[in-house]
């Protein structure tokens, strides 16, 4: 049991830094950048679970927090978190935790997995655009226009890719009793 539990926190690490190599993909649209963190975030979440994907997106966060440039661009610290893009780093981690208790709830099937991914990409996208409302100062419609509004498709489509990927790989590892 022991074992066990040490194995999934050093999986859950390498998750960590996945989420961090995939936030370094990206196109500078300002306020907000593009990125593939949330396609990671959602594909650890849905592979590990509730408890390991949330330690591993909590872990991510906690590396930029300190210092480590895992935020997209390279960049790290205190600053970055309570600036405006800090709401979408902050929001990652409820929207782990949900997508996590929704499919112990409901299964890990193709079709649980895309609608909690997307409530998800809701979670980020609304957490994220109020915050960068009150730090950049912007009205509602900014903070909407520019904060939230041209990443939902994209998200969305990273959310069913995320979704579909991510059960064929957790179905894999629990059938190889590796998760």
């Amino acid at each position: 049991m022991r074992n066990e539990r040490l194995k999934m926190m050093i999986v859950a690490a390498l998750f960590a830094a996945i989420i961090a190599v995939a936030a370094q993909t990206m196109i500078n649209i300002p306020p907000v950048p593009f990125t593939l963190m949330t396609i990671a975030v959602m594909l650890t979440v849905t592979i590990l679970g509730k408890k390991f994907g949330t330690i591993a997106v909590t872990i991510y966060v906690l590396m930029g927090v300190i210092g480590i440039p895992v935020f997209a661009g390279m960049t790290s610290g205190l600053g970055i978190i309570i600036g405006p893009t800090g709401g979408y780093l902050i929001a990652i981690i409820p929207a782990a935790l949900f997508i996590g208790w929704y499919l112990e709830k409901l299964g890990y099937t193709k079709v649980h997995a895309i609608i909690a991914n997307i409530i998800a990409v809701f979670i980020i996208l609304i957490i994220g655009a109020i915050w960068l409302k009150f730090v950049a100062a912007l009205p509602w419609d900014g903070a909407f226009k520019g904060g939230m509004l041209p990443f939902i498709l994209p998200d969305l489509a990273k959310a069913i890719v995320a979704a579909l990927l991510a059960v064929i790989i957790r179905t894999r590892l629990v059938t190889a009793k590796l998760l």
